[in-house]
């Protein structure tokens, strides 16, 4: 990938798109485009390079909105469209932007097939718990006795956790943020760009028309330093508003504890190990809900579908002993036909 000159600096008005944004005042897609088009700049890729594919959903008309090349295309189906873009020309910036029912219902096994080939791309996805774009039905990550408006007297399907799905599917990169946060949603994006292999970005996303407050309990700024804990790789698990709440291991299970009640200090705080390539501790953080973990929870680098790709077709190439079209088509038994 052809990286910018120090002449060439682009500012965050590079990647504003000539379009009206449509989205519903008050979403918080705006905070996300707005903190992508902050984040690019910083990753030091000419624009030509960058590639943003969507399905369908709200969030999927970011491609309109980024002055770069994009694709909005058909529902569920953005990972695969942007493997195949990203296998034609490895040196692109490939970026699937999808939604919690798009990815994870009827996109469901292009994106858990994504994340386990560790094709080397960036997937956002924009968690609401709802669909937003058709009008209010309960979605893959709906609440249990949600009422929406496909479920009016409560929703009886269990939720899909995005971070367990992709821990699952052995996804090595994953990070989660609550979407009013610009500034650590573009410094996560920096850093998912940054990883080879594919990234899960899910923001946790508001909507306020037909979901609205459903993170409330976390994201507003009155709680949200007691409510969540933000992750940073070789760092200790502290949080709360007075940075004296941590994480410790009791057992098999993580425990809030109180640094200076019971002899507790902060070296007994666990220290936050992304690149571990044992994916226990970082399920256990997905899973915690009080307080919620976000940030880079899991960063383990493993060869790429593409590594695996080119080392294959090398080691075959080795022990070929075919160098042209040719000499395939005229090995063994030949056949003339007068």
């Amino acid at each position: 990938m052809e990286t910018i000159e120090a002449v060439q600096k682009y500012t965050y008005k590079d990647f504003v798109s000539d379009q009206e944004v449509r989205w519903c005042p008050g979403c918080d897609d705006y905070v996300v485009l707005r903190a992508m088009q902050k984040a690019l700049p910083e990753m030091g890729v000419k624009k030509e390079d960058v590639v943003f594919i969507s399905g369908i959903g709200c969030s999927s008309r970011f491609p309109y909105y980024m002055d770069t090349y994009g694709m909005h295309s058909i529902h569920g189906r953005a990972p695969g469209i942007a493997t195949g873009v990203k296998l034609a020309n490895p040196e692109l910036s490939v970026w699937v932007i999808t939604g919690d029912g798009d990815s994870m219902a009827i996109g469901g096994n292009h994106f858990i097939h994504a994340l386990r080939r560790n094709v080397d791309l960036n997937i956002v996805m924009f968690n609401n718990e709802i669909y937003g774009l058709t009008k209010g039905q309960f979605s893959p990550t709906s609440l249990l006795g949600q009422k929406t408006k496909s479920s009016p007297y409560g929703n009886t399907q269990p939720p899909f956790s995005p971070g367990e799905l992709a821990l699952g599917a052995n996804a090595r990169f994953f990070a989660r943020i609550a979407g009013n946060n610009p500034k650590d949603i573009s410094q996560i994006f920096i850093q998912a760009h940054q990883f080879k292999g594919t990234s899960l970005v899910e923001v946790l996303q508001n909507c306020v028309i037909f979901n609205d407050g459903c993170y409330d309990g976390i994201t507003n700024k009155e709680v949200k330093e007691d409510e969540q804990i933000f992750l940073e790789h070789g760092k200790p698990m502290i949080f709360g508003k007075s940075r004296d709440k941590g994480l410790v291991l009791n057992g098999l299970k993580l425990e809030v504890v109180t640094i200076g009640e019971n002899g507790i200090t902060q070296e007994d705080l666990l220290v936050h190990n992304a690149r571990e390539k044992d994916p226990t501790l970082h399920q256990m953080l997905i899973r915690l809900e009080h307080p919620l973990v976000t940030g880079i929870i899991r960063s383990y680098e493993d060869h790429t579908l593409e590594q695996r790709e080119d080392a294959l077709t090398e080691q075959i190439k080795a022990k070929s002993t075919f160098r042209k079209t040719d000499d395939l088509f005229f090995s063994g038994e030949i056949y003339e036909v007068i």
